[in-house]
C-alpha cells in the first residue's frame, strides 16, 4: 500500500518540512537566512490552508521545530544503527528519508512517531526557554499539591507539554485529515503515538528548603526526561508495531493476524511487509549494506552473517589513537598517553549479480 510522497511532511526547496520524515533542506535554509516566513510559508508547495496558516502566525514556533529536525533524526539513527535500514538521510533526495516512506511499513511507523514526538519536544522546551510568543511555563502548575512524599509548592517553570501537543497535532496532523485513506489513518495513529510518548517520561522534580536541607519545604516541577528516554520506548513499540488492515467502514484499523492483541493508542501499526534493505534499490528507499561496517563477533542484527545479507565481508587492518596507561595523580587529576591501537574492521562485500544491483 503505497502513499503519495507528500503526506505530513513534504514542503520542499524553500522552507522545510519542519514537521515531517520528508523534511527537505528548506529548513535549514529558513534557520540560515532569518528570511520573511510570510515568504517562505507562501512558497512552500503541499502546504494545506491550515498548515499556512500556523506557519505565517507563529514563525517563532516553526524556527523552533527546524532547530528540532537535527535532534529527532539522529535518535533515529541511534535506534537503528545496528540494523540494515539505518535511517539514513538522502541528500540529494527532496524529502529526508526518500522513497522509504513510501511503503506503509514498520520504518514508516517509526519515523512517523519519532518525528511527531520530536516536534512536541521542540516546541515545549523553546516554551520553557522563553523563545515563544505564544506560550511559556505551564499556567496550570501553580499553588500547592501533594504526593507521596507528603506537601509541596509548584514553583519553577513547568514543561509546557499541553501546549507542545497541542500545537504538534494542529499541526502535523493537518494535510492528512484532508485524506480518507488508509494510510493517512495509518500515519494519524502513529502520529498521535509519538506525540504521547513524549508525555509518558514527563517527571517530577523538587528542591528543598529549610536549615541545613531539612527539606521542610519543597518546591517542584513538571520536566520533560532526555528525548533517549522517547526514543528507546519507540523503539521497543517498533519491535512490537502491529500489522493491521482498514477496517470496512474505514474508520479504523482491525490486525491483520488474528493471534495478535488489538492496538492500543500507544502502539504504532503498519501495512506492509518491509524489505530486506540488502540491496540498493531506490524505489524501495534501500541503499542497501553493501560497505556497512558489521560485528563479526555478534549473534544480533549488526552480525556480518545478517547485515551483509550472507554476501561475506572483506576485512582490513586500521589504526586509531587511544588513551592507554592512565594513571591517577593526587590530587586530584587522571592522566593517560595517547597509543595507537590496530583493529580489525569488517565491512560487506557488494552484491555480485549484476540483476540485485540494477535498481539504483
Amino acid at each position: 500500500m503505497n502513499a503519495p510522497l507528500g503526506g505530513i511532511w513534504l514542503w520542499l526547496p524553500l522552507l522545510l518540512t519542519w514537521l515531517s520524515p520528508e523534511v527537505s533542506s528548506s529548513w535549514w535554509y529558513m534557520r540560515a537566512t532569518g528570511g520573511s516566513s510570510r515568504v517562505m510559508c507562501d512558497n512552500v508547495p503541499g502546504l494545506v490552508s491550515r498548515q499556512r496558516q500556523l506557519c505565517h502566525r507563529h514563525p517563532d514556533v516553526m524556527r523552533a521545530i527546524g532547530l528540532g529536525v537535527a535532534e529527532w533524526t539522529a535518535e533515529c539513527q541511534h535506534q537503528f544503527r545496528q540494523h540494515r535500514w539505518n535511517c539514513n538521510t538522502l541528500d540529494r533526495d527532496h524529502s529526508l528519508f526518500g522513497r522509504v516512506l513510501l511503503r506503509s511499513s514498520r520504518e514508516s511507523a517509526f519515523v512517523y512517531a519519532i518525528s511527531s514526538a520530536g516536534v512536541v519536544f521542540a516546541i515545549t522546551r523553546a516554551c520553557s526557554q522563553g523563545e515563544l510568543k505564544s506560550c511559556s511555563c505551564d499556567p496550570k502548575k501553580k499553588g500547592t499539591a501533594k504526593d507521596s512524599k507528603g506537601t509541596f509548592d509548584w514553583g519553577g517553570c513547568s514543561d509546557n507539554i499541553d501546549y507542545g501537543i497541542k500545537f504538534a497535532r494542529a499541526f502535523v496532523d493537518a494535510k492528512e485529515r484532508k485524506g480518507k485513506d488508509a494510510r493517512a489513518l495509518m500515519n494519524l495513529h502513529n502520529n498521535r503515538a509519538g506525540r504521547k510518548a513524549v508525555k509518558r517520561f514527563l517527571k517530577q522534580e523538587c528542591k528543598c528548603h529549610g536549615v541545613s536541607g531539612s527539606c521542610t519545604l519543597r518546591t517542584c516541577w513538571l520536566a520533560m526526561a532526555d528525548f533517549r528516554k522517547t526514543g528507546d520506548y519507540l523503539w521497543r513499540k517498533y519491535n512490537g508495531a502491529i500489522q493491521v488492515v482498514m477496517n470496512q467502514d474505514g474508520t479504523g484499523f482491525t490486525v491483520a493476524n488474528k493471534k495478535f492483541k488489538k492496538p492500543t493508542k500507544n502502539d504504532l501499526v503498519y501495512f506492509e511487509n518491509s524489505p530486506d534493505y540488502c540491496i540498493r534499490d531506490r524505489d524501495a528507499g534501500s541503499l542497501g549494506t553493501a560497505g556497512r561496517v558489521c560485528n563479526l563477533t555478534s549473534r544480533g542484527m549488526d552480525s556480518c552473517e545478517v547485515m551483509c545479507c550472507g554476501r561475506g565481508y572483506d576485512t582490513s587492518r586500521v589504526t586509531r589513537m587511544t588513551k592507554c596507561e592512565c594513571k591517577f595523580h593526587w590530587c586530584c587529576a587522571v592522566r593517560c598517553q595517547d597509543c595507537l591501537e590496530a583493529l580489525d574492521v569488517h565491512t560487506c562485500k557488494a552484491p555480485k549479480s549484476a540483476d540485485w544491483a540494477s535498481p539504483t
